[in-house]
């Protein structure tokens, strides 16, 4: 009796020129388009302050006048000494008895002092660290039950709010959650109970990453299969077609990171 004869093992095609091609440029976006974005919102900021500051500088003060060329940032230069010489000022005593008499004339004017307020506030509690505001990255059921927002811990909620709210009760604790739309030019603010908050373990800079894309990025830890290489695990659960391309692509990610 004769064994069976196996099957035929179907030969490995090798990758096209213009499939090759197709993954390098693939892979040139992946290690370039990340620099270049930055580099260009970094000359944006750089430009619109230089733009601003630029006609206050007085023309004996500005060294583009003596030079042949222009020296970008100049603007953003004049800007950070201007605000450490005021902070050195306004922690004097003169500074101090000046600041009080300003805050004085605005804590009178009754629209001004409104925004002034609100506006110091938020500084004063960012920079100072005096609260715990977008330390905690929470998910929460919004906008219905069963469906899961990321949110940010912005502090613990108003007092009357923590007395009257139907749901949270009397002595149970209420915080504020921020919820960021995608991309993060605004939010909605939502008052809940703490035992309705999930805080999950992530940083605050990964989930404004998360928000920011849309859901495309996320967090390295959270990834399956690899997390020692996240970026050739995301390319290789999303690529199915030639094996040569997300290899070159991995080694892309793995070099821009």
């Amino acid at each position: 009796m004769k064994p069976a004869a196996e099957p035929p093992r179907q030969r490995r095609e090798g990758i096209g020129l213009m499939g090759r091609l197709r993954a390098y440029f693939l892979a040139g976006i992946l290690v370039t388009a990340p620099i270049a974005i930055t580099a260009y919102i970094a000359w944006w900021f750089v430009s619109l302050i230089d733009g601003y500051i630029r006609p206050f500088i007085p023309s004996y003060y500005n060294p583009e006048n003596y030079l042949p060329f222009s020296i970008p940032g100049i603007g953003v230069l004049v800007v950070i000494l201007v605000v450490t010489l005021i902070g050195a000022f306004a922690a004097g005593y003169v500074g101090r008895l000046v600041l009080s008499v300003g805050e004085g004339v605005v804590g009178r004017m009754p629209v001004v002092r409104s925004v002034y307020g609100a506006v110091k506030q938020i500084f004063e509690t960012v920079l100072a660290k005096k609260s715990n505001a977008f330390r905690e990255v929470v998910v929460i059921q919004y906008p219905r039950p069963g469906v899961w927002s990321l949110g940010f811990i912005t502090g613990n909620a108003h007092p009357e709010v923590q007395i009257h709210f139907p749901i949270g009760g009397e002595g149970e604790e209420m915080v504020n959650v921020f919820i960021p739309c995608a991309p993060p030019t605004a939010g909605y603010l939502a008052m809940v109970p703490r035992r309705d908050v999930t805080v999950l373990n992530m940083s605050v800079e990964d989930g404004l990453k998360l928000v920011m894309s849309g859901g495309i990025v996320v967090p390295p830890e959270r990834r399956p299969n690899d997390p020692a290489s996240p970026g050739a695990t995301l390319i290789e659960a999303s690529a199915d077609d030639d094996q040569p391309d997300r290899k070159v692509l991995a080694a892309a990610s793995r070099s821009n990171r």
